[in-house]
């Protein structure tokens, strides 16, 4: 047993009581975290709020225990926080996101579920080569599927665009930088016409995580903004999206957590 609290985390193995969990929700925002655990989980516990990278012990509906934590924001951090979280005893993450569409059928208020990623992540780059599969965990990604349907969740199954820059990366002209490298400039038709659905900024690295550290990654991404239309974030939207979402993964879990403790 892991017996070291662990720097950036904040706790350890040991904090994870008799029946620690081996699934965790992963969370870029740590109000997205705390909602997970407040409103889906029960008997809830705070492991830490360290560095802002809050982690929740709780409990699902079933009583598997569960943990809903926070990557922050980007590839590089959610690489330290997925590195120590593996190191803890978690064996299944599924990211629970926001993202921007780019294609015309992908609405604002909708979810994406991610099955792989174009991964243009410098993070990334440090775990695998270049041409390592960003690839999500086929198990997790279907239950995902299963659970958006039950729910009556409009969702889409496909490739996201994982980047490591909000504004250049994703080809954001309305920014403080003035000048848009011409590698960027048309980069999101590009992906369009590639058949990607979404923008967002961890997928990649987490998949290529998985592959290498040997756990199962899974993503769901609520789909905040229409990039075909506008740059901005469509705020009326987004906390029925980010709900979805967040219900989605939950029913998932449930059914995934559930199978294993019937084995």
């Amino acid at each position: 047993m892991c017996s070291k609290r662990f720097y950036h985390i904040g706790f350890e193995q040991a904090d994870l009581g008799a029946k620690p969990p081996t699934l965790a929700l992963l969370s870029g925002d740590p109000e997205r975290a705390s909602l997970i655990a407040q409103t889906h989980l029960q008997n809830v516990k705070l492991l830490s709020d360290n560095r802002g990278l809050n982690s929740y012990l709780g409990y699902l509906a079933n009583g598997c225990p569960i943990l809903s934590a926070t990557s922050g924001m980007g590839a590089p951090s959610l690489s330290i926080v997925v590195n120590e979280l593996v190191q803890v005893g978690i064996r299944q993450i599924i990211r629970v996101g926001t993202c921007g569409s780019i294609q015309p059928h992908v609405a604002v208020g909708s979810i994406v579920i991610s099955n792989a990623a174009l991964c243009r992540q410098g993070a990334a780059n440090d775990i695998a080569p270049l041409e390592y599969p960003a690839a999500a965990d086929p198990f997790l990604t279907v239950a995902l599927v299963k659970a958006a349907r039950k729910l009556g969740c409009e969702h889409h199954l496909g490739i996201a665009a994982s980047v490591d820059t909000f504004y250049e990366g994703q080809e954001r002209m309305d920014s403080a930088n003035p000048y848009l490298m011409r590698s960027l400039q048309g980069i999101t038709a590009e992906y369009r016409h590639l058949n990607i659905l979404n923008y967002e900024m961890e997928c990649g690295t987490l998949f290529k995580m998985a592959g290498v550290y040997q756990f199962a990654a899974a993503a769901v991404c609520a789909v905040v903004a229409q990039r075909t239309v506008s740059e901005n974030i469509i705020f009326p939207k987004k906390d029925i999206a980010i709900e979805n979402a967040i219900a989605t993964a939950i029913s998932a879990a449930e059914t995934l957590l559930s199978a294993k403790f019937e084995l």
